[in-house]
This record gives C-alpha cells, sequence and structure tokens, in this order.
C-alpha cells in the first residue's frame, strides 16, 4: 500500500497545477466568473449522488471496507440541494425552455462531465471493495483541492453579496475534509499481494487522468463564460 499511497501523494500535487485552480486563485477575475464552471459540471454533480448509491453502495455486505464505504456514500446523498441553492444564489439559474436546458444538459459543452462520471460508473460496478475505496480516494483528494479554492472565491463573493455558499463555500470544504480522514486512517492497514497493488497503481492512475480531464473541461468552459452569453441579471 506504500506504493500506492506514495503515487496519490505524487498525482495529488500535480493536480493542484491544473490552471483551474490558478484560475479561481486569480482575484483580478470577477468572482461569479470564477464559479461558472458549476455550471458546466452540473451532470456530474447530479450525477454523483446515484454514482455513491448505486455504484459504490452495497448494503449486503458486513465486509469492513463496504461498511466504510456505505457510511462513507451516504455522507453524500443531500450535497446537490446544496449545488442547486448556490446556482441560484449566484445567479446562474435563469429561466429556460425546458428543451433548452435538455440540449445544455446534453450538449457539447457539458459533453466531458457527462462522459467522466459514466466511465466512473463503469469502474465502480466492476470493482472490488478495495479498488472502491481507492477511486472515493482519489475523488475526495481532488475534490478537496477543488472545493478548497472554490471556498476561497466563495467567501470573496459572500462578502461583497451577504450571500453564504453552501456547496461551492466553506461547509462543503469542512464536510469533505472530515470524510477522507477515516479512509486515510484505513488505507495503510490494507496488506495487498503483488497483482493487487499493480492493478490498483493502474486504477489510481487512471481516476486521477478522468478527474484531471473534467477539470481542464470545467476551465475551457469557465474562461469563454462571458462569450457565451451567460451571465444572468442578478
Amino acid at each position: 500500500m506504500k506504493e500506492i499511497l506514495a503515487l496519490i501523494t505524487t498525482k495529488k500535487q500535480e493536480f493542484a497545477q491544473l490552471p483551474l485552480l490558478k484560475f479561481m486563485q486569480d482575484q483580478s477575475i470577477d468572482p461569479r466568473k470564477r464559479l461558472a464552471w458549476g455550471k458546466c459540471a452540473t451532470p456530474f454533480i447530479m450525477g454523483f449522488s446515484d454514482l455513491n448509491k448505486y455504484g459504490f453502495r452495497d448494503l449486503n455486505s458486513n465486509a469492513p471496507i463496504q461498511v466504510l464505504i456505505n457510511k462513507h456514500t451516504e455522507q453524500d446523498d443531500y450535497h446537490w440541494r446544496w449545488f442547486l441553492s448556490d446556482i441560484e444564489k449566484l445567479g446562474f439559474d435563469c429561466s429556460l425552455k425546458f428543451s433548452d436546458t435538455v440540449k445544455f444538459l446534453w450538449g457539447e459543452e457539458t459533453k466531458t462531465p457527462r462522459w467522466v462520471i459514466n466511465q466512473l460508473f463503469r469502474y465502480a460496478l466492476n470493482a472490488e471493495p478495495l479498488q472502491k475505496l481507492l477511486i472515493i480516494e482519489v475523488l475526495e483528494i481532488t475534490g478537496n483541492i477543488v472545493f478548497g479554492n472554490a471556498a476561497q472565491v466563495a467567501e470573496e463573493l459572500q462578502a461583497i453579496t451577504g450571500n453564504k455558499y453552501l456547496f461551492f463555500g466553506s461547509s462543503h470544504e469542512n464536510v469533505e475534509a472530515d470524510h477522507i480522514i477515516d479512509i486515510e486512517n484505513f488505507l495503510p492497514t490494507i496488506e495487498l499481494t503483488e497483482e493487487q497493488n499493480q492493478e490498483a497503481l493502474k486504477l489510481v492512475e487512471k481516476i486521477f487522468e478522468l478527474i484531471t480531464e473534467l477539470v481542464n473541461a470545467l476551465f475551457v468552459y469557465a474562461t469563454n463564460y462571458d462569450e457565451q452569453q451567460a451571465f444572468m441579471q442578478g
């Protein structure tokens, strides 16, 4: 497991240098624009609850790893409500015909978030509990980095608007940080065969690759946001 944890540390450091994270740190840019990626991420964010329920969770198993996974997934069940609340507060909750909403959610701009959540389903459904736990670990680590940066932007915005942002703000960041503690305490106790170790290394690489692709797509969307005339009054 030491080799896997070392790889996760290396990939975490690389992930923290992605352009979207630097973009969110740039205080010369309107804070709403720095969070505009949230609209593009909708298929991923709203699909994450289903990934937890139907990809990771298994209530028929009493195996210690699976019990830990089940507990973790239940804690994430309600975060989509925070997301919808923040979308409204950020002024992104514009009125669209239902057909236009469908076109956006299944359109070119959101194809990467859709593809990534589908790929995660594929990996989760074919995974053993240990592999599921490693997928969750990578998702939590990358999520903590993204939402740690988003929380700083939300704090700036709260000073301007007076609104508290539950999904993009520090509340979400703190909850996610608490989630990962049990997993990170558990992982070093696991002993692997050489075959399991090699499979796990490949899996970790792949999940980091998928989330990197997602975050890079969100960066493209956010930087082009004004050109799409997507900012609404509010």
